[in-house]
């Protein structure tokens, strides 16, 4: 099967698709592909629903590939990226960034993948590091409080019966499933 989609994406409604557009249909025609196109009109929002479409087409098999102008017309983030790339290589299909010169289906193409993988990683554990060490200093050097602000329900104290009885059913269903057999009242108390 050469039928592969084609998806389009802009950064903001100003922007038009029509210069990656003309380029994917060109390289998807030059290849002798059948396609569809795929085009993300709103993505400045979170979601892309578009997007969420062609990847449930994927992974039910419609499509043998996805083709896009460059690979950042793909994910807004490195961690987004490789994840979802590595969904679709695993599964076979192919990936090809024309602009990028990617193609995840070669043996050039995994290696440029893999690397582009250590990358991301790499780059989450930075991430990870400065906001570690940005709380610890917040905490320790300038006395920050760290959590949830005290609020109107900090102020008073809370009622306990429901916590208590819940935990007290939790324990007697757990003595249950052993063959133990007490009123909820022995489970109150302890």
């Amino acid at each position: 099967m050469n039928r592969f989609a084609l998806y389009l994406r802009v950064s903001t409604l100003d922007q038009t698709n029509e210069n990656q557009k003309v380029r994917l249909i060109e390289f998807a025609t030059q290849k002798g592909f059948e396609f569809e196109i795929f085009e993300e009109i709103e993505s400045s929002r979170r979601t892309r629903p578009v997007k969420q479409v062609l990847l449930q087409k994927l992974r039910n098999g419609e499509y043998a590939g996805v083709i896009v102008h460059k690979i950042d017309r793909w994910a807004r983030s490195s961690t987004e990226l490789i994840l979802e790339i590595k969904e679709l290589v695993d599964k076979g299909i192919t990936f090809i960034s024309v602009s990028d010169n990617l193609d995840f289906s070669t043996a050039t193409g995994r290696l440029h993948f893999h690397i582009l993988a250590i990358f991301a990683e790499f780059e989450r554990s930075l991430i990870s590091e400065r906001t570690k060490l940005a709380l610890r200093r917040k905490k320790e050097v300038e006395g920050v409080r760290l959590g949830r602000p005290k609020g109107s329900k900090d102020k008073k104290e809370r009622r306990k019966s429901g916590y208590i009885l819940r935990h007290a059913r939790e324990k007697q269903e757990m003595d249950s499933r052993n063959g133990i057999k007490k009123p909820i009242e022995e489970y109150i108390n302890t």
